[in-house]
C-alpha cells in the first residue's frame, strides 16, 4: 500500500473517533463474551497492556474483578481516554494500579508511552483491523513483541463482519472517498457507521476496516516471532463476529 493512501486512511478513521467519540463510547460499554472468555484464561494478576483502550470499558471490569498488578491502557483518541479515566475514578484496588496514557499505534515510537519492565501480556480488542497496510500491521506487531517477556501473551479480537449481512450492507466503494480499488489491499473495506439517539438527528460517519484471513493471520504471527495457541469466535449475530486468538512470544 502507498504511504498517501495509508495516511489517508488513518485520518479518516482518526476524523471518526473525534468526530463520533463520545457516541461511540455509549456503544461500547457491555463487555464482549469473547473478552470475558480471555478474562478466564489469563492469569489475574501482572503488568498488562490495552492497546486501543477506547472508553474504559475493560479497565472497569478489571477493577471489578480485583485483579493484581497494573493495567495500563493507550488510546489515540483525547476524548475517549477522558472517558476512561472518569469510568474508573473512585474504583480503588489494593495491589492494582490502572494508568491511561496517549499513544497512536501508526507513529513511531508509540511504544515509549509504555515505560517499564516488560508486560507479562498486551491484549488489542478490535485494534489491528483498523491499521492499513500489512507493512504497518508488521511494524506495530514487531514493537508489541518487544514490550513482551518471553512467552508473554498476545491477545487480540478481529472483525468478522463478513457474517453479518446488516454491516456486509454497509459497505461503500472506495470511490466515494476518492480511492481506487488497485489503491487497496485484499480484505479492505469501507464501512458505514450511523448511530441515531432519541430526539437527535441520526449521526454518520466512515471506517477503514480490514477484514482477515485466519492464514493472513498465521502468517503474521510467524513473521512477528509468535505462536498461535488459541483461536474462536464469538460476539454478535451468531457468535461469530469476533475472531479472538492467543498469541506467544516464542523468539
Amino acid at each position: 500500500m502507498q504511504a498517501s493512501t495509508a495516511a489517508r486512511l488513518l485520518s479518516l478513521n482518526r476524523q471518526f473517533y473525534q468526530t463520533f467519540g463520545q457516541a461511540f463510547a455509549e456503544t461500547r460499554w457491555r463487555i464482549q463474551p469473547g473478552v470475558r472468555r480471555v478474562l478466564d484464561i489469563i492469569p489475574a494478576s501482572g503488568r498488562w497492556l490495552d492497546l486501543g483502550c477506547g472508553p474504559g470499558a475493560l479497565a472497569v471490569e478489571w477493577a471489578r474483578q480485583k485483579r493484581q498488578g497494573e493495567y495500563l491502557g493507550v488510546d489515540f483518541s483525547a476524548q475517549l481516554l477522558q472517558e476512561a479515566r472518569q469510568a474508573v475514578r473512585g474504583m480503588a484496588v489494593p495491589g492494582l494500579q490502572i494508568h491511561f496514557l496517549p499513544a497512536d499505534l501508526s507513529i513511531p515510537g508509540w511504544e515509549k508511552a509504555a515505560p517499564g519492565q516488560p508486560f507479562d501480556g498486551v491484549l488489542a480488542f478490535a485494534v489491528l483491523h483498523h491499521l492499513p497496510g500489512a507493512g504497518l500491521r508488521r511494524q506495530v506487531l514487531g514493537q508489541v513483541h518487544e514490550l513482551l517477556k518471553p512467552g508473554g501473551w498476545f491477545i487480540h479480537s478481529e472483525w468478522q463482519f463478513q457474517h453479518s449481512a446488516r454491516l456486509m450492507a454497509r459497505r461503500l466503494p472506495w470511490n466515494s472517498i476518492g480511492l481506487q480499488n488497485e489503491d487497496l489491499e485484499e480484505g479492505d473495506t469501507l464501512l458505514d457507521w450511523r448511530r441515531a439517539l432519541p430526539g437527535q438527528v441520526e449521526q454518520a460517519g466512515l471506517r477503514y476496516v480490514h477484514l482477515f484471513s485466519w492464514p493472513e493471520l498465521a502468517g503474521l504471527a510467524a513473521q512477528s516471532g509468535f505462536a498461535v495457541e488459541q483461536e474462536f469466535e464469538s460476539d454478535g449475530e451468531g457468535a461469530r463476529l469476533g475472531l479472538y486468538q492467543v498469541w506467544r512470544a516464542v523468539l
